[in-house]
């Protein structure tokens, strides 16, 4: 080897360190960011709480907020204690917990496949959109707690009651994604798959629902919220046991505490069921190239 060929070999080699250097910095600065964002962001989240319940405390305290009818933080917990420790009037807190997560689960199974099949089907159907449509629309546009009335005098204080009054809910959101979702899917990937021999089966499980898919994903971030609120409501309309229906002893004997102690539950509920929808969505979603909104970001964190 000459020696400009060894010069040459010596730069190319120098100047590919530089820029594995130059990359391996880029990557831990930009890891060092997100570290940092992330940090900011629960200071931030805890700062806020912080303010919100020290705040309701103190103004409890000094009587400027009347905790009879407002509550306290030190109540609330109170009240928890005494749920978890003795009950509530209808049995064990974590009885209650497990009914309504149950009766919630139930309905948004049952309304997701409802709504998928549903707005698949008339999504893919013209006919059966145009006979059924009108029906579909003057269903959603009833009042929720009229259905959830009805849904008990046909059902009974039960379980099933609240389940179907869930799984209403939960079907309207899924069935109007799903619907929108097979009616926005590119129609050159249908023509050619007709073009290649497929059948209008094959063409709707393997091209108009996965093309549909990110429709309906996104769909069952409202609909699960939607369960737990259709089952707390039904509960609240009548029922044998669930938070709902202790919420609404709460409400009855002016127990300001014991509302804001069930909706507490709930919440906690709600954001672990948000959080596990996350990563349910992940992982149906693994397949998909990120959007320019989740790219912009991953460059801002």
């Amino acid at each position: 080897m000459t020696d400009d060929a060894k010069l040459t070999a010596q730069s190319a080699a120098s100047a590919s360190g530089h820029a594995a250097a130059d990359a391996g910095s880029i990557a831990a600065e930009a890891m060092r960011r997100r570290r940092r964002r992330r940090v900011l962001t629960y200071a931030g989240r805890l700062i806020t709480l912080a303010l919100i319940v020290g705040g309701w405390q103190v103004l409890t305290d000094v009587k400027i907020v009347d905790a009879f009818f407002f509550g306290s933080p030190v109540g609330i917990v109170n009240r928890l204690i005494d749920w978890a420790e003795h009950g509530t009037a209808y049995g064990s807190l974590w009885e209650q917990i497990w009914i309504t997560i149950e009766e919630a689960l139930l309905g948004f199974v049952a309304g997701v496949v409802s709504g998928v099949v549903f707005g698949v089907a008339l999504g893919e159907f013209r006919y059966l959109a145009d006979v059924l449509g009108p029906y579909i629309k003057v269903v959603n546009a009833l009042p929720r707690i009229v259905l959830g009335s009805i849904f008990i005098i046909w059902l009974g204080l039960g379980m099933s009651s609240k389940v179907v009054l869930a799984a209403v809910l939960v079907f309207f959101v899924v069935f109007f994604n799903a619907f929108q979702g097979v009616r926005d899917v590119d129609r050159n990937l249908v023509a050619n798959a007709r073009i290649l021999g497929a059948s209008r089966l094959q063409i709707t499980r393997h091209v108009v629902f996965p093309s549909a898919l990110t429709w309906i994903i996104a769909s069952l971030h409202v609909s699960l919220g939607f369960s737990i609120i259709g089952a707390i409501v039904g509960e609240f309309l009548g029922a044998q046991k669930g938070l709902g229906l202790v919420i609404a002893t709460a409400q009855n004997t002016f127990d300001a505490n014991g509302v804001f102690a069930a909706m507490l539950v709930i919440g906690i509920l709600a954001l672990s069921a948000e959080a596990l929808m996350a990563q349910l969505e992940r992982r149906l979603l693994s397949w998909r190239p990120p959007s320019s909104a989740e790219i912009a970001d991953a460059a801002v964190a």
